[in-house]
């Protein structure tokens, strides 16, 4: 292929005595007329390829018809009313809508109409204590910077409170207004993308009044890196305070009682680490119950007296289990706590106290999250969702222990019709890796099914089962979705996630490249058919991997990857990675980073897999650097007939409110290079 042509640079780092060339440098200025030019080339080629794959255009019209069916999300009460989104299946956003009873539900957001191209986004809401009001905040074209507008919700009419440059940041209540963090507006000639992200700040909003009277509550001039967010306690007693440093992987936690005047200004600390993960569940009686990886890999919760925070006064409430306590929420008079076993959901509930009263029946192995309710409810929402079990929402009674179905959507799958196994698979050093397999039943193992193997690993996300109905058109072809839960992810709690960071990240290349030999091994499939992929870290991950086993795979998807990893901490927030990957401003670090850098490992002349980069133009998480970078380096270095392409979104993001267009459009785009690539031909309509 004759890709555009990407000019190079003689700049080079000197990293301890190491000189490091980086000739495509100047793709990191996001702004410039050249690089804007270089991104239009680069998608010429890219569509221009794509265009010409005969079936692509059968694959779209596919996913249109399988994406058209009602979603719901989990509903919230507010006082007498349930609020829930709801799309209604192609509409680029889900609404919101607000329902009393069995009356007719009302519109109460509709973001679509919040930009003409449907790519403003929903990025959060919460409703004041007295249901009166509610602060929703916005996100345009993917950005991670929000702007929170406030609606009154007697006449669904906005007040003119308008606060921007929020990021990182909820919106916590009180009765006079609420908290939230923000970053001082960027300098004239900052690149609002790009720029780096420094002193974050607490910030009070005060109802009807401008942002430029906010109260600040909390800031720290002699520390530029960290994030600092602020939470009052459903009764609004205490004032939770989150501190981060950039270099730790946990948090430091205080409190603040508001009730009263004579600690008006003061903070108590509860855990002054930054080692550890701590969030504050709510209190009881003035004890603050809090989540805590503090002596519990797989964590636990405490109760903490401010009046007495010494570690010797606090009460256990739920002990560390061999499952990782994945989250808990705090409803009704109960504790709901989440745990995970083998990465599948079981649920259990406990009295404020820690006293076992329940187990929650679940519908399949599968994944359950929601459960989230204020002190008087009776009841809680909950969503369900496995591979093949399209995401349902259930109604938990909390007295009965019974839960029953509110809105199962009508999606054109028959669940019967596949089936999901997890097996289990050593690593290069032994260690037992999980992986879910999900086919249509009577595939043949015969070595040569198309096989989509999807992985993270880090930032101790957790990799659950959960219905996509962009994969299912991949398994109703006969196609095999694998979903390896490697080390680095949260699924076994802090040791599982720390055997995957720095200096340790090789470990979880390790797994996903022994994921890939299992699957050969056992003759799902063959490195002619076999993909490989992730996005963000997981982008990063394929990468690393194409480029240390490129004979793996035949097709390699990194989507809006980390792929320079030694100057990734210099633009928006990747600083606040480096507890995870260690940066190259330390010497030991950067020789660590370097060995595996997907920028950095690119070799002259190797026949890499064919690749899709996909990325975004407004990804200000993930800067597109990153990938320009990459495909740039790629494309110089590939050797053979497999195409090396990058497919640039505009105006969208690292991902999250991307519209069901774009979704759709880029779904089409990746499986057919998939198909393609392995000489498959899909029927155009789905196998019986």
């Amino acid at each position: 292929m004759k890709y555009p042509n990407s000019r190079k640079t003689d700049t080079t780092d000197t990293y301890f005595g190491t000189q490091v060339p980086d000739p495509y440098r100047w793709l990191e200025d996001l702004d410039s007329e050249e690089t804007a030019a270089w991104v239009t080339a680069q998608n010429e080629v890219t569509f221009g390829y794509l265009s010409e794959i005969p079936f692509r255009d059968a694959i779209r019209e596919r996913l249109t018809r399988l994406w058209n069916y009602e979603r719901y999300g989990v509903p919230e009460q507010v006082g007498d009313e349930l609020v829930y989104a709801k799309n209604d299946g192609l509409q680029n956003q889900a609404v919101v809508y607000r329902q009393r009873g069995n009356e007719e539900p009302r519109v109460l957001l509709d973001p679509n109409k919040f930009s003409a191209d449907g790519t403003t986004a929903l990025a959060g809401m919460e409703f004041s204590p007295d249901h009166r009001y509610l602060a929703y905040a916005t996100s345009s074209g993917g950005s991670d910077w929000h702007q929170v507008r406030v609606m009154d919700l007697r006449t669904q009419e906005l007040l003119p409170d308008k606060l921007d440059w929020v990021k990182v940041s909820g919106t916590s209540w009180t009765s006079a207004g609420f908290y939230y963090s923000r970053y001082d507006a960027p300098r004239p000639g900052e690149n609002d993308l790009s720029g780096k992200n420094e002193f974050h700040k607490v910030y009070f909003h005060r109802l009807h009044t401008p942002q430029a009277e906010d109260e600040l509550v909390y800031e720290n001039p002699a520390m530029p890196l960290g994030f600092r967010m602020a939470g009052a306690t459903e009764d609004e007693r205490f004032l939770c305070l989150y501190l981060t440093d950039g270099v730790s992987d946990g948090n430091r936690l205080l409190v603040r009682d508001l009730t009263d005047a004579t600690q008006a200004s003061a903070w108590t600390t509860l855990f002054d680490s930054y080692e550890f993960n701590n969030t504050v569940i709510g209190n009881v009686g003035g004890e603050v119950l809090v989540y805590t990886n503090y002596q519990a890999p797989n964590y636990r919760v405490v109760g903490i007296d401010p009046q007495q925070p010494e570690e010797a006064h606090w009460r256990e409430v739920l002990p560390e289990t061999a499952n990782k306590l994945e989250s808990v929420t705090q409803a009704g008079g109960c504790l709901l706590a989440s745990y995970l076993h083998d990465a599948s959901s079981q649920v259990q509930v406990y009295s404020e106290q820690g006293e076992f009263r329940h187990e929650v029946a679940l519908p399949a192995l599968g994944t359950a999250s929601g459960f989230g309710g204020r002190r008087e409810a009776t009841a809680v929402y909950y969503a369900f969702t496995s591979f093949t079990y399209p995401t349902t929402i259930y109604r938990y009674d909390l007295a009965s222990n019974t839960s029953t179905v509110f809105r199962a959507p009508a999606v054109d799958v028959q669940p019967a019709d596949y089936e999901t196994t997890q097996v289990f698979y050593p690593s290069k050093d032994g260690t037992r890796i999980p992986m879910f397999i999900v086919h249509k039943k009577g595939v043949v193992l015969n070595g040569r099914n198309p096989t989509y193997l999807y992985a993270y690993g880090g930032f101790n996300v957790s990799l659950t089962p959960a219905f996509s109905v962009a994969r299912l058109l991949w398994l109703e072809n006969g196609g095999i979705l694998a979903v390896a839960n490697l080390r680095g992810g949260g699924e076994y709690g802090e040791d599982w996630h720390r055997a995957g960071m720095t200096p340790h990240k090789q470990n979880v290349f390790d797994d996903f490249i022994a994921a890939a030999e299992y699957l050969k091994t056992n003759r799902y499939t063959d490195t002619q058919h076999l993909a490989i992929a992730g996005g963000s870290n997981g982008g990063l991950l394929v990468g690393a991997v194409a480029n240390q086993r490129p004979d793996l795979c035949r097709v390699a998807l990194p989507a809006v990857g980390v792929m320079d990893m030694l100057r990734y901490q210099k633009f928006t927030i990747g600083w606040n990675w480096a507890p995870e990957y260690g940066t190259s401003d330390d010497e030991a670090q950067f020789h660590n980073l370097l060995a595996f850098s997907p920028l950095h490992n690119l070799r002259p002349g190797t026949a890499y897999p064919a690749t899709l980069i996909t990325t975004a133009d407004h990804d200000d998480r993930v800067v597109p650097a990153h990938s320009f970078k990459y495909a740039a380096a790629l494309q110089a270095a590939t050797a053979g007939p497999s195409p090396t392409l990058i497919r640039i979104d505009v105006n969208a993001g690292h991902g999250a409110g991307k519209s069901t267009a774009l979704l759709i459009d880029e779904w089409a785009d990746v499986w057919s290079f998939c198909y393609a690539n392995m000489g498959v031909t899909p029927p155009s309509e789905p196998q019986a």
